[in-house]
């Protein structure tokens, strides 16, 4: 079962040694798990390359777990736990029960998404995270560029963070120009890894008009991406995609409008030392347009002057001129569209 993880040990830089940084004897390393493989251009490689960058810049040791799954992996978090971890990252909102049983089990410390109830001061963290300020700028960018004047979503469920930038990109749309139709659909409850899936509900969003799709699936995206390849808008044009997490541009170039892009490093950069300051389960986390640590991917689809009028618009939100807040809640998001098939 665990022939998959993939363990690296990275070094204390030789000059933070001469300098005489010293290493918390309490933090020696970090896991992460996650469901699928860390090669997806998204949730899941995301949180694996910053887990890497994060132990590389603390000079402490890194374990990869990956493509677990999204069953039960508390015999994998025993494992990891016993193996000497001085953290768990549970990379998966489905491990966001399991992570902590394992953590009053054994003593290691997780951390969970998706759950910002479950903190518990030295052993439990959240990283909800919202990326709705770069989905708002999304949003703003779809409405000016949709032909149509009608643009979609498709989610493989409706975690939290999920959730906030959907209703990001639907505010951002608005914003721009409040005649545009918002096609919303779910492929099903928590259909992440569901290709087959993403490729069937975006055919029939992109059926039902839409000529650009804002897609958040993992691996259930690459089906996404399948549908706008081979389908073609109402007006016989290309259907343009938007992703989240990642970039896929060396997979979609075609096709690939822009993507929210997130950078996690800073927050399991701030989970290391929170451990070592031991403030660990006490604070929540965040990603902003503010530190870049989201960002809106620039294609080349995306006319210089359309790139330009979306910058000044970031602008606007850095400066507290233009606030978004997050909507963590799916009924609250689906008020926000004009359609909504919700598979149940």
């Amino acid at each position: 079962m665990f022939s998959k993880w993939k363990r690296s040990i990275l070094s204390v830089l030789a000059a933070s040694l001469l300098a005489g940084t010293a290493m918390a004897a309490d933090v020696t390393s970090i896991a992460i798990m996650t469901p699928e493989e860390g090669t997806d251009f998204g949730w899941n490689q995301q949180g694996v390359d910053a887990a890497r960058a994060a132990a590389e810049a603390a000079g402490i040791e890194v374990i990869i777990a990956s493509g677990l799954g999204y069953g039960d992996i508390r015999p994998a978090l025993r494992e990891i736990a016993a193996d000497g971890a001085s953290l768990i990252i549970a990379h998966a909102s489905g491990y966001a029960t399991s992570a902590p049983e394992i953590a009053e089990e054994t003593g290691v410390p997780v951390a969970i998404v998706d759950s910002p109830q479950a903190l518990k001061e030295g052993l439990v963290a959240d990283y909800t995270l919202s990326g709705h300020e770069g989905a708002y700028l999304a949003g703003r960018m779809a409405a000016k560029m949709s032909r149509s004047g009608h643009v979609g979503i498709v989610v493989s469920g409706e975690p939290p963070s999920w959730n906030s930038q959907s209703a990001g990109f639907a505010e951002g749309v608005k914003a721009e120009d409040s005649s545009v139709e918002i096609t919303y659909a779910v492929i099903g409850p928590a259909a992440y890894s569901d290709a087959a899936g993403g490729r069937r509900v975006t055919e029939s969003v992109i059926a039902a008009g839409a000529d650009i799709i804002f897609g958040q699936g993992n691996g259930s995206s690459f089906g996404m991406l399948q549908a706008v390849e081979t389908t073609t808008a109402a007006d016989g044009e290309k259907v343009l995609f938007i992703d989240v997490i990642g970039d896929k541009s060396s997979v979609a170039a075609d096709h690939l409008l822009t993507s929210v892009v997130w950078d996690i490093t800073p927050v399991y950069s701030a989970m290391i030392q929170d451990l070592k300051d031991d403030t660990f389960g006490t604070k929540r986390y965040a990603i902003t347009l503010a530190d870049d640590s989201v960002q809106l991917l620039k294609t080349d689809l995306v006319p210089d002057d359309v790139w330009e009028e979306i910058q000044e618009i970031r602008g606007q939100i850095v400066a507290g001129d233009i606030t978004i807040e997050p909507v963590f809640e799916a009924t609250a998001v689906r008020g926000l569209m004009t359609d909504v098939t919700a598979a149940e």
